[in-house]
């Protein structure tokens, strides 16, 4: 897996299935909801996921709970970093939650499925805390996105 191509990661993250995931989650809550799957890089994987997080406009969502799962296949390694509204609301233990039960599909390689139980988990306590509006206004692309 090391040095993936954008093709490769494609074809290791089902971008149109997450997308599904993201939808639905989305259709019960105001929250925004990103993935992101990289390359392989040297570094810090936390601090590549803060810039993508700014990357991909999350820090500006109206209510600041915004949602970014990024994932590096190629180091098996992944990030989950919810904006400042949310973490307020859920907190620590619920992001080591979610990373916990993401991780278990990630050691068996199955990348789309545990985006997908993780986009749901989020999705849930979203719908909790920031339930979805008449007005809502989708304020970032569903797509995934390959850096």
């Amino acid at each position: 897996m090391f040095g993936l191509s954008q093709r490769r990661l494609k074809s290791l993250v089902d971008g149109e299935e997450i997308r599904k995931a993201i939808q639905e989650a989305e259709m019960e809550c105001s929250g925004e909801i990103r993935v992101s799957v990289s390359r392989f890089f040297w570094g810090s994987v936390e601090k590549a996921a803060r810039k993508a997080f700014v990357r991909l406009g999350m820090d500006r969502t109206e209510l600041r709970n915004g949602i970014l799962f990024f994932v590096v296949p190629s180091r098996k390694r992944f990030i989950v970093l919810g904006d400042e509204g949310i973490h307020r609301e859920v907190g620590q233990e619920f992001w080591d939650k979610v990373a916990e039960a993401v991780s278990g599909y990630f050691r068996k390689d199955d990348f789309t499925e545990g985006l997908v139980h993780g986009i749901r988990e989020v999705g849930e306590r979203l719908r909790k805390h920031f339930p979805h509006a008449v007005d809502d206004v989708n304020e970032l692309p569903d797509d995934v996105d390959y850096e």
